[in-house]
């Protein structure tokens, strides 16, 4: 077992007194530095930093970063969500440790899908029927993975289904 334990710090936004969310970061007992390339090849980073070691990703609406020393996670909505998603972390981190020798590391980050693939394939009317103000609000949502092909009700058939392939490459589910 790699990551064995952590110390966690709960703070809020210090620019934002207001906001209901607090972010998480646990201090690692344990380096972890040489395992971040694999976790990188099993949970899919969009950003990836070599040197030194760390990667950033998105799950459950949530912003991960590792670190070899620590853990970053962003709008949580208490210490105990952080502690759930630090226990499931800690399990991926382990697992990915043992299985190292079946996994090929990857040093980069996982493609992402781009603003301006997106708008063209939008109706590009920013008529507002989605909820945002433009198409490339739109777009820059969807990039994101906060907004899908069936969120935008002016698509055609076909271009719903383009856009949500297109999505779809990129582990959004269109």
């Amino acid at each position: 077992m790699l990551l064995k334990s952590w110390s966690t710090e709960i703070t809020k936004a210090a620019c934002r007194p207001e906001a209901r969310t607090v972010h998480c970061v646990a201090r690692l007992a344990q380096n972890i530095g040489e395992v971040i390339p694999y976790l990188n090849a099993v949970l899919g980073g969009y950003t990836y930093v070599k040197e030194p070691p760390s990667m950033t990703f998105r799950n459950q609406g949530k912003l991960i970063s590792v670190h070899g020393d620590h853990i970053a996670i962003n709008a949580l909505r208490d210490a105990g969500e952080a502690e759930k998603i630090l226990k499931w972390l800690q399990r991926e981190i382990n697992e990915a440790w043992e299985r190292r020798a079946e996994i090929t590391p990857s040093f980069q980050a996982t493609p992402q899908p781009q603003v301006i693939e997106i708008l063209r394939l939008l109706p590009k009317t920013n008529c507002g029927q989605c909820g945002q103000p433009t198409c490339t609000a739109f777009a820059a949502l969807a990039m994101k993975g906060h907004n899908r092909a069936e969120h935008c009700p002016a698509l055609s058939p076909t271009a719903k289904e383009q856009l949500a392939a297109y999505l779809t490459r990129f582990h959004f589910d269109g």
